[in-house]
This record gives C-alpha cells, sequence and structure tokens, in this order.
C-alpha cells in the first residue's frame, strides 16, 4: 500500500525537521522557527510540482473557488499547529510533545466521518481508539519529565493535534477538489500552492511584527536550508498519503513518528521515557496496524 509507505517515510522525515526547528527556536522564536518549514521548503516543493507536472500530462486542475477555501484554512491551520508544536516541545520535552500531537488522529477521523463521509472499518475505529488511549498513557505529564514546564507543554501539544487533524481533512479536501482523477499530482501542486500561502502569510505578519525574529532565521541559514528540506518532503508524503486514504488511517500509521521521536529525543536531547511509557507505545503501534486495515 503506497499510502502506508508515504506515511512512514513522511513521520521519519518529520522527526528530523522538527529537530532542526526545535534548534532555531532561541533565537528566532516559534514563529520564526515555524516560517523556516514553510519559507525554506517553498524551492524543494516547487521542484516537486514541475516534476509532477511533467510526469502527469493529462491533468487538468480546477483552482476553485472550493480549492482556495479549504486549502487557505488549512495552511493556516497547519502555521498554528507547527507553532503550538515548538512551543510544547521546549516546555514538555521532545518526545512528549511529539506523541501529544497525535491527538490529531482522532481529530482526523471524527471530521473525517462526518465533514467528508469518510467510512472505516470497526477494526480499524478499534485501532483508533486503542491509538488515542495509548497515546494518553504515553504523554501524560509527570514529575520530573524533561522539559521546563510540562503541564502547559502538553496543553500546546493537544493543541496542535487539534489543528494538524483538521488541516489533514483540509489537505484532503483540497487536492480532490483540484483534480481527482490524477491524485498524487494535485497532492503535490496543493502542497506549493499552500506552502507559498503560508510563507508569504508568516513572513509579512513577522516583517511587520518581528523582524528580529527574521534576522534570526536568516543567521541560522545552514540549520534552515536543512529544516525547508525534510519539511517539504515530509509534507509531500503526508499530502500524498491523505490523497490515497482518509485521513484517519494516514493519522494512525503516522503515529509511528511517536517512537521514532522518543528514539531521537533520547539521543540527542537527553530524554528518557518510564516502562508504563513504553508499555503504552506497544498500545500505540498495535491501534496503528488496526487502523491500517480500514
Amino acid at each position: 500500500m503506497i499510502w502506508i509507505a508515504a506515511t512512514v517515510a513522511a513521520a521519519a522525515l518529520q522527526v528530523a525537521r522538527n529537530g532542526l526547528q526545535r534548534s532555531l527556536m532561541a533565537g528566532a522564536g516559534p514563529w520564526g522557527a515555524t516560517l523556516v518549514r514553510f519559507l525554506f521548503g517553498l524551492p524543494f516543493s516547487l521542484i516537486l510540482a514541475v516534476v509532477a507536472c511533467l510526469l502527469t500530462p493529462g491533468a487538468r486542475p480546477s483552482f476553485s473557488i472550493g480549492f482556495w477555501g479549504v486549502a487557505a484554512a488549512g495552511a493556516l491551520a497547519q502555521v498554528l499547529a507547527t507553532a503550538a508544536l515548538l512551543v510544547a516541545m521546549r516546555r514538555g520535552g521532545f518526545a512528549v510533545a511529539t506523541a501529544l500531537q497525535q491527538s490529531s488522529l482522532p481529530l482526523a477521523a471524527i471530521p473525517g466521518l462526518f465533514v467528508f463521509g469518510d467510512r472505516l472499518s470497526a477494526t480499524a475505529w478499534i485501532g483508533v481508539a486503542a491509538t488515542s488511549a495509548g497515546l494518553a498513557a504515553l504523554s501524560w505529564p509527570r514529575r520530573g519529565a524533561a522539559g521546563e514546564r510540562p503541564a502547559t507543554g502538553a496543553v500546546f501539544g493537544l493543541a496542535s493535534g487539534l489543528a494538524f487533524g483538521f488541516s489533514l481533512n483540509a489537505f484532503r479536501r483540497a487536492g480532490l477538489e483540484l483534480e481527482p482523477a490524477h491524485r498524487v499530482y494535485a497532492a503535490i501542486v496543493s502542497l506549493c500552492v499552500v506552502q507559498a500561502m503560508q510563507a508569504a502569510g508568516l513572513g509579512l505578519y513577522l516583517a511587520a511584527r518581528d523582524r528580529a525574529a527574521l534576522r534570526a532565521v536568516a543567521a541560522g541559514w545552514r540549520a534552515s536550508v536543512g529544516a525547508g528540506f525534510f519539511g517539504a518532503a515530509a509534507s509531500a508524503c503526508w499530502f500524498i498519503a491523505v490523497a490515497l486514504s482518509p485521513a484517519g488511517p494516514v493519522r494512525a500509521v503516522g503515529v509511528i513518528e511517536a517512537p521514532i521521536a522518543a528514539l531521537a529525543g533520547r539521543r540527542f536531547f537527553k530524554e528518557t521515557l518510564r516502562p508504563a511509557q513504553i508499555l503504552a507505545g506497544l498500545a500505540v503501534l498495535a491501534g496503528v496496524v488496526m487502523t491500517s486495515l480500514w
């Protein structure tokens, strides 16, 4: 299944991007570090879009009002989600914030059902429930946790998941509005349009309100280029996955990001997890397998 491979690749690439963005937080702040993802990722997205156009000569994109509406809504939600995630990483720890971000799983499956009419099997819904329960145990704030303020870190992590869940469904709808007959092409072109809106909007906001953040982004251009590359590659994989599958199963398989982030947090940020959290992680993986059978 192509969507599963795309989702696993997106999760791994996203961990790399998040790590690089976190390193930029000290100088650029959450909004500057968020801009990095979109501004430095845009050139790579443009290259992908050109390749997609060349490989899909029969595509007939429709840039309708419906497309622009859901694309803009998803773009704004993703900007807010990224900023909230970066704050959660500082306050609650890298691994825990990444796990809490996965709360977008039920928040992607439920709107997918009621708003977009995506249908999941009973087994898949049990997987959604198991994954959500495992995430709650895995990421519950505890005394001595890594991070400055674990409780508020949890709040920002959940807010991030909420916004990511909404944006994922919006991007799925944008691709279907653009070109339903060529979904991979539609996903990549939608990504390019969305990132252009995000880079322009957030760039103008910082130019007016926080030019120091822009200077910090420029000064850390080496890490910014790396974050942009990983961000564009991760986003392309996410867009392709939701073009081929409902958002609920995609977010469920994407939970594989949590154990990857736990390993990265231990290796690069000296964070540790309790045995109970490791068991919860196994429950999450079981839920992922069940959900992928939608």
